[in-house]
């Protein structure tokens, strides 16, 4: 009897358990399909503006929608997304360091403006030459990383996630699977890193801000319980 009575007070218990276990499954499953859709929305709004200034050139036959986008690029970008924005909360926690710099929507929204503009300014402003332009595009992502975020962490990660999707992106014209109009820097334009540089940090402070409002919102849930 005893056992029995043991058992059935131990069993409870772990109904909580597998609860919270479900909770923060189902929230980073939910988190992590946002950070798609806004990669993707992204993808399709900042390749328009490449395609349409011809910076960058697909197969006719690999178009396949008014937004001048290759079918491939969207989901690349939205998967991409959500690993970055999944990715820099989870190395916060593991550093120890949380990130407490700017912690608001609407800092998040002035990242994500700032970021569109460099992609603009790297589509349709005219510098006198590769150079001045890369240097520029390079001051104004770092400029952004130092006003929206200003953490070790976000900047070590921002460049190594920048160099492997710049070399991937080689990887890609190499092959023919598309080409840039004026390739200046082995196969690519040299500013190429920066721009890839702004948007993994904007796509981080994104995925931070939505683990801390999660996060709110399951201490709010708990102290109600």
């Amino acid at each position: 009897m005893a056992n029995r009575s043991g058992s059935s007070q131990t069993a409870p218990s772990r109904g909580p358990y597998i609860a919270v276990i479900t909770n923060r499954s189902t929230t980073l499953v939910i988190r992590g399909f946002m950070l798609f859709s806004i990669g993707v929305f992204l993808a399709l709004v900042l390749n328009l503006l490449q395609v349409q200034r011809n910076v960058t050139l697909f197969p006719p036959d690999v178009i396949s929608s008014i937004f001048s986008s290759a079918w491939w690029v969207p989901p690349c970008c939205g998967t991409a997304s959500a690993i970055i924005g999944l990715l820099y909360p989870c190395i916060d926690c593991r550093l120890g360091e949380p990130h407490k710099f700017k912690r608001e929507w609407s800092s998040v929204m002035r990242c994500v403006a700032v970021f569109v503009g460099i992609n603009h300014a790297s589509a349709k402003v005219d510098f006198a030459n590769n150079v001045q332009l890369s240097l520029t595009l390079a001051a104004l992502s770092i400029g952004l990383w130092w006003t929206f975020d200003r953490s070790r962490s976000g900047f070590g990660l921002g460049v190594v996630i920048a160099l492997l999707a710049t070399l991937s992106t080689q990887l890609l014209v190499y092959n023919g699977v598309f080409q840039y109009t004026s390739p200046d820097f082995l196969y690519i334009r040299s500013w190429l890193p920066c721009i890839f540089f702004a948007g993994v940090i904007t796509m981080g402070n994104i995925g931070r801000q939505l683990a801390l409002y999660e996060c709110k919102l399951m201490s709010e849930k708990t102290h109600q319980d």
